[in-house]
């Protein structure tokens, strides 16, 4: 199982797990993020060019199943406007053993949060937005990997 997906509709991270566990492995890792409500952000918006995030993902995928013996892979990230409290990402892995399961899943989120070609912007109550720039913390959680 590979899929990915990338659009403005939210997705039920419940039923892309169980997707996941009912291919017969004995592990299954995942992470969902969501929109923080800090400093009053109102709005968070994330724009992409389609073919290049699609073809970019793919290549983290396939990376990934290289890297670790997966029996199933999903991504899903969404654009568009979302709010606070929103689903924006969910990345699941499943495999035989705990440890692929669990590397492979923190690497393919580590690899979008830094490389995926998203722009962000928040809005906030104030009036004011701003373009979310790279974090020093996820350059150093993507380091581990290289």
């Amino acid at each position: 199982m590979r899929r990915i997906a990338v659009s403005e509709a939210d997705f039920d991270a419940a039923a892309e797990i169980a997707a996941l566990e009912a291919l017969g492995g004995g592990a299954v890792a995942s992470f969902t993020g969501i929109v923080r409500g800090d400093d009053g952000l109102e709005t968070f918006r994330l724009d992409h060019y389609p073919a290049m995030t699609e073809m970019q993902v793919g290549r983290l995928m396939d990376d990934a199943l290289a890297r670790w013996p997966l029996l199933g892979v999903v991504v899903l990230h969404r654009v568009g406007v979302m709010r606070p409290g929103d689903r924006i990402v969910f990345v699941g892995t499943a495999s035989s053993h705990r440890g692929a399961a669990l590397e492979s899943c923190a690497f393919l989120i580590d690899w979008l949060k830094t490389s995926a070609p998203f722009w962000k912007k928040e809005s906030f109550a104030d009036g004011s937005a701003r373009w979310v720039e790279a974090c020093a913390a996820d350059d150093a959680a993507l380091a581990r990997w290289t």
